[in-house]
């Protein structure tokens, strides 16, 4: 197999989530974990004065017809951890939820990272600031400005994915490599 060949053999679509209930990032990307160009990406917006139900289907409706748009190979989400402030958790938890629910309808499978996670991924610590890790995402994805930080997330939980991606690949490989030379 050529080396464009096997490039392109695995370049997937991610689409990556920064769940919230006023503000949710959501962008795309597609590519390689060492070639991503980014797709789309959009700040879903609602209203604290619209009914919580309304609020909730605007989102499911919107993160639904970006997925139906991009049709990700998968979804790469933050993952939701205890809240402090538990009136806040319950409610990005509620537009977690109907994310999946998106997904799910559209049978994508979804992967879970926490920030320090991407921060890690992207910056190469866990301790990464919000600046770095947007500098990062623009800077990978060559991309002159970001709608918002939570656009900026959602691309990053992408971009971690393709990474996370790879090194599973390369685990593999090597777990495989390992397996033949234990057998001659």
């Amino acid at each position: 197999m050529s080396r464009i060949a096997k490039q392109q053999e695995d370049d997937i679509t991610i689409v990556g989530i920064d769940p919230g209930l006023a503000n949710l990032g959501i962008g795309a990307v597609h590519g390689n974990s060492r070639n991503a160009k980014h797709l789309d990406s959009a700040l879903i917006k609602t209203n604290a004065r619209m009914p919580q139900g309304e609020r909730l289907l605007t989102i499911y409706d919107g993160v639904k017809d970006f997925l139906i748009a991009h049709k990700p190979d998968a979804l790469a989400i933050e993952a939701q951890f205890f809240q402090p402030y538990g009136d806040i958790g319950f409610k990005v938890g509620q537009a977690y939820g109907v994310c999946l629910l998106a997904a799910q309808e559209l049978e994508i499978e979804h992967f879970e990272y926490s920030p320090k996670h991407v921060k890690q991924a992207l910056v190469g610590t866990g301790a990464a600031n919000k600046e770095q890790v947007i500098y990062m995402v623009r800077a990978m994805l060559e991309l002159k400005a970001l709608k918002s930080n939570h656009v900026a997330d959602a691309l990053g939980l992408a971009l971690t994915h393709m990474s996370n991606r790879n090194l599973k690949k390369l685990e593999e490989a090597s777990l495989l490599r390992m397996e033949k030379r234990s057998k001659r």
